[in-house]
């Protein structure tokens, strides 16, 4: 860290570093239980392997707030999961689902990096950064070599450089009127869409058979819902446009009823995932030519923030959701002795 700890920490590090104790804490409950769960030898390795690492990064965190003389988070704790409980996935799906996080964490590690300036920090989020493109090549490469992960659809190779000769390249308002084809960069954000709620269908389907709180049930049940809705809605342009959209691989939940994890982490991880795509979704829009893609991804983005607000009015009511650090409250301090 060299002269790191001389420097005090800003409002956005101290903003990073809880959301990341807040992500980590939690993946160690998952972890805990998918070890726990896990016969199989090559996940078992990488699921250890990750383990270790994400119990290494939380003691790192908790060794700055300490530093700093902050309060640390609560987070998730041993409450939060359940021992001796059967699996609620098969150990497919625990891969595909360490892979998903993967993914998530790649993009929220590169903003965190470029939004730092204290050193130590700065290599942090790089450090993680590495650590998660590694576990998801790894998991990447074992799904595919077993043939549960599916590939994005092929089209022929270009033989030649073009460039857009008229309007109608952007045309895509009138829904009435014929549409181009989609080009790669739109079939891309679109599998990627389906592959993640490909997974969260399956993970809504667990969550809410375990679920002890019948609002959380209900609510994981609207969103398995709205996963299939998004699936089906990009299944269908991909289909309008010739493409054989990605086949479902078998990853799913199993029929136990038993939850492994607490309410709240349930709800935290779904509000996790649901803030991504609501991201991928604004991403998505912004790269597609054919204006009625991003009319459809918004579309949808607003059933997302409406589903993530839901969640986060269960939360509070059931007090699961923590506050992250806020600034003090200069009207309140000031009027204290009126």
């Amino acid at each position: 860290m060299g002269n790191s700890k001389d420097v005090q920490l800003t409002a956005t590090e101290i903003g990073i570093i809880w959301s990341l104790y807040q992500f980590k804490t939690m993946m160690v409950r998952v972890l805990e239980h998918l070890l726990e769960k896990s016969e199989d030898k090559e996940s078992r390795k990488i699921l250890t392997k990750l383990y270790d690492g994400e119990v290494r990064i939380v003691n790192e965190l908790t060794t700055i707030f300490n530093n700093e003389q902050a309060a640390v988070p609560v987070g998730f704790t041993k409450k939060d999961v359940m021992k001796g409980v059967p699996r609620l996935f098969d150990h497919n799906f625990d891969l595909m689902y360490i892979r998903t996080m993967a993914k998530i964490s790649i993009g929220y590690y590169a903003l965190y990096s470029t939004m730092s300036y204290r050193k130590d920090i700065r290599n942090l989020n790089n450090n993680l950064t590495k650590h998660a493109q590694k576990v998801y090549d790894e998991i990447t490469e074992l799904l595919l070599n077993r043939g549960v992960l599916v590939r994005p659809p092929h089209i022929s190779m270009p033989k030649d450089s073009e460039f857009v000769k008229d309007q109608k390249y952007i045309s895509g308002f009138n829904f009435l009127q014929e549409k181009r084809p989609l080009n790669t960069i739109e079939i891309g954000h679109l599998c990627y869409a389906i592959e993640t709620n490909t997974m969260g269908i399956q993970l809504m389907t667990g969550y809410a058979q375990a679920a002890k709180n019948k609002d959380v049930q209900n609510y994981f049940v609207k969103g398995k819902e709205l996963a299939q809705k998004i699936v089906t809605e990009f299944n269908d342009i991909l289909m309008r446009s010739d493409i054989q959209a990605p086949v479902t691989w078998t990853a799913k939940a199993t029929d136990s009823t038993t939850p492994p994890f607490s309410d709240k982490l349930m709800m935290y991880n779904t509000n996790l995932l649901s803030t991504f795509g609501l991201g991928s979704n604004v991403i998505g829009g912004a790269f597609s030519f054919r204006p009625d893609l991003p009319i459809k991804l918004a579309m949808l983005a607003q059933d997302i923030f409406t589903f993530a607000k839901e969640g986060g009015k269960i939360m509070i009511e059931n007090n699961w959701m923590e506050e992250p650090p806020h600034a003090e409250d200069r009207n309140k301090l000031t009027n204290k002795n009126q």
